[in-house]
């Protein structure tokens, strides 16, 4: 291990992307009803975030890329299981179980943000979607409220999950992987050179 040398591995933008997209989230959902002002500008300024990071995805620094990332289902599974074997394999850039939690979450995340948006407009006349949601009836603002809290409680899982996977990750590989989110740099090791990504083979 080249054990004074650091590899800069995350851009500004991912950065700033990662830890306000949290912040975002987390004052939208403990927010909530009771500070409905707050709640919709987090809420907006999450989906505003998804979509500033989705062209970075394709035009960004290497390990910014989707094609860095993501890999199928199976390559994210057998990740999981080597990990908590304590033999997976480390990443300079998301492993592929992060990956494909950061697809889950691009996915996941605007529907609570379109589903909170349609809440507003048939509950507040409020939003984008005030025209379209004006006049629903109350059953349908109703489900439309258990759908909006069922996807922001499955976001909370998954970054439960995912905080999870990064600590024993961090103590597998003996690297601190919060801190290169802030710094933006991780160690270099002699095997680095290896963790170049192959042709993406999403079969």
């Amino acid at each position: 291990m080249n054990k004074h040398t650091e590899i800069r591995v995350w851009d500004p933008f991912v950065r700033v992307f990662h830890w306000g997209l949290a912040a975002a989230f987390f004052i939208a959902y403990l927010s909530g009803d009771a500070w409905l002002d707050l709640h919709t500008l987090a809420g907006y300024t999450a989906l505003g975030l998804i979509l500033a990071r989705l062209p970075w995805g394709v035009i960004g620094t290497r390990h910014a890329r989707f094609s860095d990332f993501v890999r199928p289902p199976r390559v994210a599974l057998a990740y999981v299981r080597d990990l908590f074997l304590g033999r997976a394999k480390r990443h300079l850039g998301h492993n592929p179980a992060g990956g494909l939690m950061i697809l889950a979450l691009l996915v996941t995340l605007p529907l609570v943000a379109l589903s909170g948006m349609a809440l507003l407009g048939a509950e507040e006349g409020a939003g984008p979607l005030a025209g379209l949601m004006a006049g629903s009836p109350h059953w349908l603002a109703e489900g439309i409220e258990g759908l909006h809290e069922f996807l922001a409680n499955l976001v909370l899982l998954m970054v439960g999950v995912h905080v999870l996977g990064v600590l024993v990750e961090s103590l597998l590989h003996r690297e601190n992987l919060i801190r290169a989110m802030f710094t933006g740099a991780k160690p270099a090791r002699d095997d680095d050179e290896q963790d170049r990504p192959g042709p993406l083979h999403l079969n």
